[in-house]
Order: C-alpha cells, then sequence, then structure tokens
C-alpha cells in the first residue's frame, strides 16, 4: 500500500519522523558481499525517504546515521561509514538544496576528521534558509549525550547568575535539546528486527508513536514507509488522557475550525 496525499487528511500525519536505520550489514552478508556493500546500498533508502517525506509534507525526517557507540565498530567499517558520509555531503547536498530541504546535522561532529567537518558547516549554510523539509543526520549522536549537554548549558547560566535553579523545567531543559526548535517528535521507526531504541532521542521520543519492523534499511522502500505511517495514523493518541478525553478535545477542535 502506497499512501496517496490527497486522500488522507494533513493533520493525521506526523509532523516529526525518526528512522533508525538498521539491517545494512545483515543485508549485505545475505548477498555474500562485504557490509560495507550494505551501507552504501543504505544510502538510496534514504534518499527515498527524503522523497517521501517531502511528497507527504511532512515537517522534519531525522536519521540515526552513526551513533556514539558506533566508533566501536571494526576500523574499517568505522573509516568506510566516514568515507560514505563525506560522499554524501560532497555530492547530494546540491540536490537537497534543489529540492528547498533544509539539512542538519546533529551531534557532536568535533570527533570528525577537519576535512568532514568542514563539508557539514557548508552543507549547513548552503541549505539554511530552504523551507522544505528538515532533514536531520544523527550523526555521532547519542540521545544520553543530548540531555547532558542541555544539563550542562543550563548548570552554566545557573553559574553565571543568569538562570535560578527553580528555573530549570522540562520546557527549559527541551528548549536546550538538539531540535528543539522543530516540532514534537510524533513517530520513531526502527528497521531491522531489534525491539530497541538505541540511545537515540531519548526525551525526544517520550510521547511518541513506536514502530518496529523486520524490514532491512536497505529494502525500506516507500511502501514500507506508507505501512508505518498507515500504522501511525490508525493509533490513538492519548497523552496520559483518556481516549474519551482525546475525542472532546478533537470535536472542540473542529468545532471551532
Amino acid at each position: 500500500m502506497v499512501l496517496n496525499a490527497d486522500a488522507i487528511s494533513q493533520q493525521s500525519l506526523p509532523k516529526h519522523v525518526a528512522i533508525i536505520m538498521d539491517g545494512n550489514g545483515r543485508w549485505a552478508q545475505a548477498r555474500k558481499r562485504p557490509r560495507a556493500y550494505g551501507h552504501k546500498k543504505g544510502v538510496d533508502s534514504v534518499r527515498s525517504a527524503v522523497q517521501f517525506c517531502s511528497k507527504l509534507g511532512i515537517e522534519s525526517l531525522t536519521l540515526f546515521a552513526f551513533s556514539s557507540e558506533n566508533w566501536r565498530r571494526p576500523e574499517d567499517e568505522v573509516s568506510t561509514l566516514m568515507e560514505l558520509f563525506l560522499f554524501v555531503l560532497s555530492k547530494e547536498v546540491k540536490k537537497l538544496h534543489k529540492n528547498n530541504v533544509k539539512l542538519n546535522i546533529i551531534g557532536d561532529i568535533s570527533k570528525f576528521p577537519q576535512s568532514l567537518q568542514d563539508k557539514v558547516h557548508s552543507a549547513h549554510a548552503l541549505t539554511a534558509e530552504n523551507s522544505g523539509l528538515q532533514l536531520n543526520i544523527a550523526a555521532n549522536y547519542g540521545g544520553r549525550w543530548d540531555i547532558i549537554t542541555a544539563a550542562q548549558s543550563l548548570a552554566s547560566q545557573v553559574k553565571n547568575g543568569e538562570l535560578d535553579v527553580t528555573d530549570i523545567t522540562e520546557e527549559a531543559l527541551s528548549k536546550q535539546l538538539t531540535m528543539a526548535e522543530q516540532s514534537p517528535l510524533d513517530l520513531l521507526i526502527r528497521t531491522g528486527g531489534d525491539y530497541r531504541i538505541s540511545n537515540f532521542l531519548l526525551w525526544q521520543a517520550a510521547y511518541a508513536e513506536l514502530y518496529f519492523t523486520e524490514t532491512l534499511w536497505p529494502d525500506f522502500d516507500e511502501e514500507a514507509f506508507s505501512e508505518a505511517i498507515a500504522c501511525y495514523i490508525s493509533r490513538e493518541r492519548r497523552f496520559g488522557c483518556t481516549g474519551e478525553q482525546i475525542k472532546q478535545l478533537l470535536a472542540e477542535s473542529n468545532s471551532t475550525s
């Protein structure tokens, strides 16, 4: 099933989707190819996901490309990932810019080679004014790192007398996190068959819908993405309320619109 943008309400769609792109290595190994081959094929699925979100009018797409734990992988695989990341930034950014996509690299990029850091800064500068899909690539990112960095920022403000301890609230901390200016996360997808979020967007995923699929990332095409969105639309999101309260709120909203 492929979703038709005209057949569904824009209000029912998630505004912010995040994906843990898992299964590249296993996809390649099943074909008796090196793991690097799977990572390269995964780039095709990234393109497909970006196009799909742009067509549906989804505001933000966040992709988990390289976690802070991925440094533990074999050195040759890490090197391949760095080279692939550099290649994609060199070759794909102009296409993203042409299609009005704003690119954000979230994570601690200070650990990357300087050549890669330079490419990241150039990509940010080129697409900064674009008003279409916000594409967030999480690289050397961890949810705990994100929260700790936000807490350190608040602690620094308290130390400098800019903030009182009692001013530290959920809202204050949220404003210090990456992507604070974007819509809250609505849907978190993980491909590859594992049922965990692996230190990804821990704070942001507090009320997100979770969707797990056996599909390996290189096989995650438009049809597979459509299934995930359809599942999201079918769910009743309550945010701690009862179903009846949510229905009442929706009815009141519809009557005033």
